[in-house]
């Protein structure tokens, strides 16, 4: 069997005198920027590659924000998606607490809890494609397994958990004291669960443990040259259970700047156009985190005092509906930006990372440490100065600190409730930006990169992993 032919014309596949002649994909997004970005990225893949009706389904809102941010308009607008708006009951969106010494975004849980209400009309969606398709593929977040449990009632229907975790966190996360860990000499210091998220959200998590089993296998939002060893770890894990799985990232189209005319190009990359290569220093903490007005008066002295030149997005943590007013504008020291203009810019708005990362004049990035930045910065080749906040991103920091060594850290985890004060900052940014230890770490991420850009070209890794999946679910 040509398996090239079939995933490249999917009517080899099917029955000539089938009354049902498609395989259609079902994407469900959990309610957050990050997971709503990964499996737009999936569904233009599927979409225009393999030639596949895909239908993206979430709340009206979150569909014309991940719609709005998505950073591959070329894609997008050349794939043949269905989107589906689903009715949401109205909640609360709060704006985010700068000083809480949670960093987790907890003002979005009145948003995390609505997608509990997703079920019915997610339901009656599925039974309505299914009615016309041979086969529904059901591609689902992780924590959206709740609200796809009725995949299991439509007997042409098979459901997939997509994971936007690293495979590192998503194989360690569970354990408990576990063998392998404490074999293990790169893992001594891997930083504990304790202060990443809340007791609210657990809560969503376990609700939805119930019904992963439900799921044929797990696509995961990563790439064996990044984390090949966690990868294998999963891979065993979940053969064991007659699952499958399928590792197709990173999900980052656009990485190669979309070609726009030059008047619609961010203020930013003009002004990186005039820097000397690798000279720039990013920075960025994504869409879901708040600093207090204290630590943005200390990151801004200390990137002053470093005298190196630097971009900062600084923007508020999103609220549940970003189209509501009232976003917080954080306060710089006074005449900040006019004293640093020769050296630095600040961004208000939304930046676009990813042309950001993959210019010539970006050297380094520091992060949050999101699964999303992470994959994002290492494909582009660009290093890491890691600044945990929560959720998974202090395991991911510490992956790409003392695992990949593709980053070196800001700000440790064990000290996320103290203020990291200006001359720390100052240091950090010139050790990072100037020193031999920064060097290596950058010519690292730069091995990295290529090896995960040639992951995802055609025949590469990533790229017959996705092929892989594809065939499976178009199959007799």
């Amino acid at each position: 069997m040509d398996l090239t032919k079939t995933i490249k014309d999917p009517s080899h596949s099917l029955s000539a005198s089938s009354q049902k002649p498609q395989v259609e994909v079902v994407i469900v997004p959990f309610l957050c920027h990050s997971h709503l970005n990964q499996l737009l990225h999936l569904s233009c893949l599927i979409s225009s590659a393999y030639n596949i009706p895909v239908h993206y389904a979430t709340t009206a809102t979150l569909l014309r924000q991940s719609k709005l941010r998505f950073n591959a308009q070329t894609h997008l607008q050349n794939s043949h998606i269905h989107f589906h708006e689903l009715p949401t009951p109205h909640f609360p969106s709060p704006p985010p607490n700068p000083n809480s010494s949670n960093k987790f975004p907890s003002h979005l849980q009145p948003s995390f809890d609505a997608s509990i209400h997703l079920r019915q009309p997610t339901a009656d969606l599925l039974r309505k494609i299914s009615a016309t398709a041979r086969r529904v593929v059901v591609i689902h977040d992780l924590f959206m397994a709740y609200v796809v449990q009725d995949v299991a009632t439509l007997p042409n229907a098979e459901s997939y958990i997509f994971s936007p975790i690293s495979s590192f966190h998503l194989y360690f996360r569970d354990l408990k004291d576990d063998k392998t860990v404490q074999l293990l000499e790169e893992l001594k210091g891997m930083p504990s669960r304790e202060g990443c998220n809340t007791p609210e959200f657990k809560n969503l998590v376990s609700l939805q443990s119930d019904f992963l089993s439900l799921a044929a296998g797990t696509i995961l939002n990563s790439c064996r040259s990044i984390e090949g060893t966690y990868i294998d770890l999963l891979v065993e894990k979940m053969n064991n259970r007659n699952k499958q799985v399928w590792a197709v990232g990173p999900l980052n189209l656009g990485t190669k700047s979309d070609k726009t005319e030059s008047n619609s190009r961010h203020k930013c990359l003009e002004w990186l156009d005039k820097q000397v290569p690798k000279s720039v220093l990013y920075i960025s903490f994504g869409t879901v985190t708040s600093m207090a007005d204290e630590q943005i008066k200390e990151l801004a002295i200390g990137l002053e005092l470093s005298q190196q030149r630097f971009i900062w997005v600084l923007r508020d943590a999103d609220k549940g509906d970003i189209f509501a007013e009232d976003v917080r504008r954080a306060h710089l020291p006074e005449g900040y930006e006019e004293r640093v203009k020769e050296f630095g810019l600040v961004v208000r708005d939304w930046a676009p990372q990813v042309e950001i990362l993959g210019h010539p004049s970006t050297g380094w990035f520091m992060s949050h440490c999101g699964w999303n930045s992470c994959l994002e910065s290492i494909t582009m080749g660009v290093p890491i100065a890691a600044w945990p906040m929560h959720s998974d991103q202090p395991r991911n920091a510490f992956l790409v600190t003392d695992i990949l060594k593709v980053g070196m850290t800001v700000n440790a985890w064990k000290k996320r409730e103290e203020i990291v004060c200006s001359s720390t900052i100052a240091r950090v940014v010139k050790r990072i930006m100037g020193s031999t230890e920064g060097e290596e770490a950058r010519k690292r991420a730069e091995e990295m990169g290529g090896a995960t850009r040639e992951a995802l070209e055609e025949g590469g890794i990533s790229r017959l992993e996705l092929d892989s999946f594809i065939a499976h679910t178009i199959r007799e």
